[in-house]
């Protein structure tokens, strides 16, 4: 591969934007800042792998052939392309991230989605077999959030919600993996399905109303806190392999 390319799949503009920087000395190879002064060099084999640095008009970047991201969403965001009232995640993003071509539109993608009000983990992928993965209904990949409600949280509230609560669009009653109460207006909810509004629906169909709602977990990848609310970082190999795992895990049985 040469340099040209690593930019270019990296998402740092054309394929003439990217000879541009290389020919204006501002690309530079590895820790030790080698410039790269030909857009055709290739890059050695043996340095061309997941991880490898270099640097781009004075910021480290790192080679990724596929991006994998975890965000700390803040309140006042949408999840959108095409925001409508609110900036987009995408905004937080640096645009190398937002420009990556590739798949049906550049850059990375929410993997699901948070309302705007709501706050913590996404995760954000130009891997379309990944994203797939982990947002279809049939993997049951289990998502967990903390939740305040606007009235204290009772027993009464707890076993309603254990034991199913019926939401407008659907006879059924709708289930939580797990539910726990964390204090008095606060309680934590692990859901497998992906339902519009679902965590708000369900509270709110037990008899209370949720104030704030913040997610701290997809799978098995937990939002670190020492990420603060609108940075990102890059996931770990094996949070990737993990998560992978995770959606390739067949759905439980159903109870009748």
């Amino acid at each position: 591969m040469r340099w040209e390319d690593v930019l270019y799949t990296q998402g740092f503009g054309t394929r003439r934007a990217c000879r541009a920087l290389i020919a204006h000395g501002r690309v530079q190879a590895g820790e030790a800042r080698q410039p790269v002064a030909d857009a055709d060099a290739a890059v050695p084999a043996a340095a061309l792998r997941p991880g490898m640095p270099f640097w781009v008009e004075g910021q480290r970047w790192v080679y990724q052939p596929r991006a994998y991201l975890m965000l700390h969403k803040p309140a006042g965001y949408e999840c959108s392309r095409r925001p409508s009232a609110w900036p987009g995640v995408h905004t937080l993003l640096p645009a190398p991230l937002r420009q990556r071509p590739g798949g049906a539109s550049a850059g990375v993608q929410p993997i699901g989605r948070l309302d705007q009000d709501t706050t913590g983990l996404l995760l954000l992928s130009d891997d379309g077999a990944f994203v797939h993965r982990l947002t279809s209904p049939r993997h049951h990949v289990p998502k967990v959030y903390e939740v305040t409600c606007r009235h204290p949280v009772s027993e009464a509230l707890i076993e309603r919600l254990r034991a199913g609560v019926v939401l407008h669009d659907d006879p059924r009653p709708v289930t939580p993996a797990a539910v726990e109460r964390l204090d008095g207006q606060r309680l934590r909810l692990t859901l497998t399905e992906g339902r519009y509004h679902q965590v708000k629906r369900m509270v709110a169909a037990a008899g209370n109303r949720v104030e704030a709602l913040h997610r701290s977990a997809i799978g098995p990848v937990v939002l670190p806190p020492t990420l603060a609310p609108g940075q990102w970082r890059w996931l770990d190999p094996e949070e990737v392999d993990a998560l992978r795992a995770a959606g390739a895990t067949p759905p439980p049985p159903e109870t009748r």
